[in-house]
């Protein structure tokens, strides 16, 4: 049931496609349709007031972890206006960027690359909305031939609607925070990586004392922050705090690397669910808890420097601490935060010795916020779980969903397409494109305008 809330709501909008989410995922589908010159009304909807991506990890001097050619555009169509060259033509970059001879572009420059992307769909994007539910909307003959969205705007609060033959939920994740320490959650000296980069005036404080700082997580977020807490602040003392046994490198080797190749996904998605599950778990360091080795020889050099002039560790500013599984954390009176330990290795529980004046979490994302969205709908599953078919599809009961209307996911189905859902989304979407039934070159609507 959609909620109504105060007066009634306005008729819905009606649309070919809604897109709830505008990242990576719906600006690559908002390309592809562009590029193949598709004739449909098309409307994005996006919590945040313009397009960014990890704007709370864009970290002075962090680099892409993928090659700048697996962008938005180029595996799919590399003629296409939106690819990352063209993009640097555009800036009067190219040649430049060529001679840096690399292939792993700053993340603020690629990010600028996006917003560049998005620039030229601001007409079909409702920035500040908050989508809050995806219910049925039209029934014929006992079966579903719409879906009606219900998204509100998160400074006014109002409330609007739009309806669609066909969703695609692309919202990403969602912070995770441990278990052990989700008492904190909100407390202001305690926050997720994904908001580092809006924090860091808060790190500085006062000009006399010194701040420290715990960052918990053994992945390329921790290993970066804590890297930039050392860099950008003088007056900090920092703990990187892994339940594994060291930071470890990811692998992107290349016989490795053809996981993510689009045709894997079709063998993929054949295997048993033991098959995927050990998978998945195979090809962790691509991805899971690893950090670039180019950073872990940077940190390493940094932990060498101090004990070039400090023999003694146990004196040293910055830390890295290794086996430590964190088993919650309390304020003290003073208003820090003390967090409590046990080493995984030995068993040992411990309390950290100084109280931190900030706790940073690096712990990653939870993939299911979409099934709060779509739990208008769960009566029309074909299981209790919102599954997938091949092309994104979710999996609704044929006598109670129409064949030309659906709900697509993106970002959220590791668990029958593989590690490559989450890492190449970009890429994914333009390529996978035409494997969803979305008809919508069929659409007799005009064709959505877009800036040239």
């Amino acid at each position: 049931m959609i909620e109504r809330e105060g007066s009634s709501l306005e008729p819905a909008e009606h649309y070919d496609l809604v897109c709830v989410g505008f990242g990576p995922a719906s600006l690559a589908i908002a390309i592809a349709l562009h590029d193949k010159g598709v004739k449909a009304r098309v409307r994005f909807i996006e919590r945040q007031q313009s397009f960014k991506w990890h704007g709370g990890m864009l970290l002075p001097d962090a680099r892409m972890q993928i090659s700048f050619l697996k962008d938005l555009a180029t595996l799919r169509n590399p003629q296409s206006k939106f690819t990352f060259i063209n993009y640097l033509k555009a800036k009067d970059r190219l040649v430049q960027f060529v001679n840096l001879s690399t292939f792993l572009p700053l993340r603020e420059e690629f990010n600028d690359y996006m917003t560049w992307c998005a620039s030229h769909f601001d007409d079909i994007v409702q920035y500040s909305a908050e989508t809050v539910s995806v219910a049925p909307g039209e029934n014929r003959q006992g079966r579903v031939e719409s879906w009606t969205v219900q998204y509100r705007d998160v400074i006014t609060g109002r409330r609007s609607l739009a309806s669609s033959k066909h969703v695609v939920i692309a919202i990403g994740g969602a912070p995770k925070i441990p278990d052990s320490v989700a008492h904190l959650r909100g407390e202001p000296n305690m926050f997720h990586s994904s908001s580092y980069s809006w924090m860091t005036s808060k790190l500085r404080g006062p000009s006399l004392g010194l701040r420290r700082i715990a960052v918990i997580g053994g992945g390329q977020s921790a290993a970066e922050i804590f890297n930039d807490l050392q860099r950008r602040f003088d007056n900090t003392a920092v703990t990187l705090y892994s339940s594994a046994p060291a930071l470890k490198p990811s692998d992107d080797s290349p016989f490795v690397n053809e996981i993510f190749d689009p045709e894997r996904v079709d063998s993929f998605y054949q295997l048993s669910e033991e098959a995927k599950q050990d998978s998945v778990r195979n090809h962790r360091a691509t991805n899971y808890s690893v950090v670039r080795p180019e950073l872990l020889d940077r940190l390493y050099e940094s932990m060498y420097h101090q004990r070039l002039h400090e023999p003694d560790k146990g004196r040293w500013r910055h830390q890295i601490a290794t086996s430590q599984g964190l088993l919650g954390g309390e304020r003290d009176r003073d208003g820090r935060i003390r967090l409590r330990f046990r080493d995984v290795s030995t068993q040992e529980e411990s309390v950290a010795p100084p109280s931190f004046d900030f706790v940073i979490v690096a712990t990653g994302y939870l993939r299911n916020s979409h099934e709060k969205m779509l739990e208008p709908t769960k009566n029309l599953l074909q299981s209790n779980k919102f599954e997938v078919e091949r092309n994104y599809r979710v999996k609704y009961q044929e006598d109670k969903v129409g064949k030309d209307s659906g709900i697509w996911l993106q970002g959220c189905c590791e668990g029958t397409h593989g590690i490559l859902d989450l890492l190449y989304l970009a890429r994914k979407n333009s390529v996978e494109l035409n494997r969803t039934s979305m008809h919508l070159e069929q659409a007799s609507v005009p064709k959505y305008s877009s800036a040239s």
